[in-house]
């Protein structure tokens, strides 16, 4: 009796997750591959799919959505969804008479993607590790007059990390609004837990999605990666950086140092970073916020706005505006990120565009720290190679930066990487900007950085072992679940 419910039980789990996975995938192919896991491997594929393939979040979002005060009508942050003709005038001077006309097409994109305008007058200032970014978002912190905002997958409780927390503790202790997101898995990095020590500080704080044996965890998939410091409406900081003494590269203490660039913003981008940091904190606590400030002007030359990306509704923005902007390159592509596995769409626009005489560059880490990434990108290397496009392994320390650069000018930063677990599974943010003097500073760093590495061939790829390509292949097999 019981092995005879026991197989019951086992049969109905593989048919409403088999079901599940047909209804509710946008992939066809990602849907096949769940499909056939939970109907062949029980019990371990229904569990499989229950932990890593559904998407819990997008329910919450959607009841939370009412009650977060920037998406109710009124809002000062429903400019981007304001089609009265004075928003619509100031944004079409904004793109005819500062951006190029080449690159419009890229910005109307963007904005049909995002719902998000640009926004002019901003400074950014890139910060190179953490011995120009921490003391920075140090000085930031301490010069702090109303709020502060903080948001970061890792937050070290030592080195770096302890020195930002006692200045939150401080920032508290002069009535100065602090809050502190942290991701619930990202924690876990970190001894003792940063959760610990603040709640020992007393500064606020909330875990996104903290990991617990109900409903909507575990997870080890839908984690907040932003990165995201605002202080006082004014100043901002994103990048790909976390905070953690790593960063710290020339610490000859450090093991395991980690390159990577922060970017100091300020001007009226910062407040669209403040919408999205307050969007996440109302979703992990339920909180809404009355009296959001106005925007800060500022006197920069880049015009700028932020894309979030998510497997909520802001699911593949990023690939479509990443795709838009290849087909539209005329001179050069720099690509440089440590994890490298692009959907088949950016593949090709990225062969379509070497093939018609761009420069196309991808810069990846010689040494990684997922050897399992590294892997499965060898794997899919020579469709890149054999049109054209060229590649770079930079030499140690690793390299965790995250840029792409078109044509000099337009500029991509922040948190995600181009893979599938940043384009589709994380929650990232994203900056685009428009300004010749960033785009040829970044340009350079690449460039600098290019000079450096050790370019990877076609022949190489091809030459691998049986055995190297059978580990390759097994790694890129499982790569949309990295």
């Amino acid at each position: 009796m019981f092995n005879a419910a026991l197989l019951f039980f086992l049969v109905i789990t593989q048919v409403v997750t088999a079901f599940h996975a047909l209804i509710y995938k946008r992939d066809p192919k990602a849907s096949w591959a769940w499909i056939i896991t939970c109907i062949l491997l029980p019990p371990v594929g229904p569990i499989l799919y229950l932990l890593l393939g559904i998407n819990r979040v997008r329910s919450k979002a959607q009841r939370l959505k009412g009650s977060w005060p920037f998406l109710l009508p009124g809002s000062p942050f429903l400019y981007a969804l304001d089609k009265s003709s004075e928003i619509q005038d100031a944004r079409n001077v904004l793109c005819k008479h500062t951006i190029p006309p080449h690159f419009h097409p890229i910005a109307h994109i963007a904005e049909a993607v995002t719902q998000r305008p640009l926004l002019g007058h901003n400074t950014i200032q890139p910060l190179f590790n953490g011995e120009q970014a921490y003391p920075a978002m140090l000085e930031a912190i301490h010069g702090a007059k109303r709020r502060i905002y903080l948001a970061t997958y890792i937050l070290d409780t030592d080195g770096p990390g302890g020195e930002i927390i006692e200045a939150l503790a401080s920032a508290v202790s002069r009535g100065v609004e602090v809050k502190v997101l942290l991701d619930g898995v990202g924690e876990f990095y970190s001894r003792p837990r940063p959760s610990m020590v603040l709640q020992r500080r007393g500064i606020p704080f909330a875990r996104f999605l903290p990991i617990k044996l109900t409903s909507p965890s575990p997870f080890i998939n839908l984690r907040n990666h932003r990165k995201l410091l605002i202080v006082d409406g004014g100043t901002g900081f994103t990048g790909g950086m976390n905070i953690r003494g790593k960063h710290m590269t020339q610490d000859p203490n450090n093991a395991n140092p980690a390159q990577d660039i922060h970017f100091r913003l300020q001007g009226a981008i910062v407040s669209q970073m403040e919408e999205i940091f307050l969007e996440d904190w109302g979703f992990a606590t339920g909180e809404s916020r009355q009296g959001l400030t106005t925007v800060v002007d500022g006197t920069g030359q880049a015009i700028c706005r932020s894309v979030t990306v998510g497997p909520n509704q802001d699911l593949n923005k990023l690939s479509v505006i990443l795709n838009g902007a290849v087909s539209l390159a005329s001179k050069s592509i720099h690509i440089m990120t440590p994890y490298f596995l692009p959907p088949r769409e950016m593949l090709g626009a990225l062969q379509s565009a070497a093939l018609r005489g761009v420069n196309v560059n991808v810069v990846l880490p010689a040494r990684n720290n997922l050897p399992f990434v590294h892997w499965a990108t060898r794997n899919m290397l020579w469709e890149l190679l054999l049109y054209g496009v060229r590649v770079y392994y930079q030499p140690p320390p690793f390299a965790h930066t995250k840029l792409f650069v078109l044509d000099d000018f337009y500029t991509v930063l922040g948190s995600a990487n181009l893979d599938p677990r940043s384009l589709r599974l994380n929650f990232e943010v994203v900056l685009e900007a428009y300004e010749e003097e960033l785009g040829r500073q970044m340009s350079e760093h690449i460039q600098s950085t290019i000079a450096v590495s050790r370019e990877v061939t076609l022949r190489e790829v091809d030459s691998r072992p049986l055995p190297e390509r059978f580990r390759d292949s097994l790694c890129w097999l499982f790569s949309p679940y990295f």
